[in-house]
């Protein structure tokens, strides 16, 4: 029971704690409402669910031994950040008009895409389940892979009812502000931002 309540007190502070996935998930609130929240969120998940399925399988090891592959996904993470940031500038240039036809990002899937992407070519995603989850790994209870994938998943579990939260709390600020008749140039000019922000933080990274 002890070894339980430590383990989600841990991923609760983890999860409540904003960070660059829950700044990318609220900015896209935000802006498109909350189903695409729901769907950038969801990308996340599956994209860290990547990374727990690699590290189970040992394959994530990779990225903390061999400073070329960490530099190599690492890159290719700010390189999309970048051009997802170009996109937003662009979209934000846009007529209101032009926008409400732009289906590329604003779509469920393009949103699910995006965050998928986003998360699988974070480095720095792998490493956090490489160093945290073995500290819950107990002898006599399955193989190692079999523990890294269950306490992963349940992670990710958690990730997804914060996140909820913050969607609900996001779209109801959103709801306020949205009179605006330049809001939706406002929030992708936000939303390119916060992915060069993220490219910037995810460049910085060792």
């Amino acid at each position: 029971m002890e070894y339980w309540i430590v383990f989600f007190l841990s991923v609760i502070v983890f999860n409540i704690s904003p960070g660059p996935d829950v700044l990318y998930i609220l900015s896209k609130t935000i802006a498109h409402g909350k189903k695409i929240g729901f769907a950038s969120s969801l990308g996340v998940c599956v994209g860290a669910f990547v990374h727990v399925f690699a590290a189970a399988l040992g394959l994530s090891a990779i990225l903390m031994t061999s400073p070329v592959a960490f530099k190599i996904v690492q890159y290719l993470g700010v390189v999309y950040l970048l051009f997802l940031a170009y996109k937003s500038f662009k979209n934000s240039s846009l007529d209101l008009a032009e926008t409400e036809g732009e289906k590329s990002d604003c779509s469920f899937w393009g949103a699910f895409r995006q965050g998928v992407l986003i998360d699988i070519l974070n480095p720095k995603v792998a490493i956090f389940f490489i160093a945290f989850l073995p500290q819950f790994i107990r002898e006599g209870h399955g193989s190692t892979s079999f523990q890294f994938t269950y306490l992963g998943l349940i992670i990710i579990l958690v990730s997804l009812i914060v996140e909820f939260f913050y969607i609900m709390l996001a779209a109801t600020l959103a709801k306020k502000i949205k009179e605006s008749p330049t809001f939706k140039q406002r929030a992708d000019k936000c939303i390119g931002g916060v992915f060069i922000a993220l490219g910037i933080k995810l460049a910085l990274a060792s």
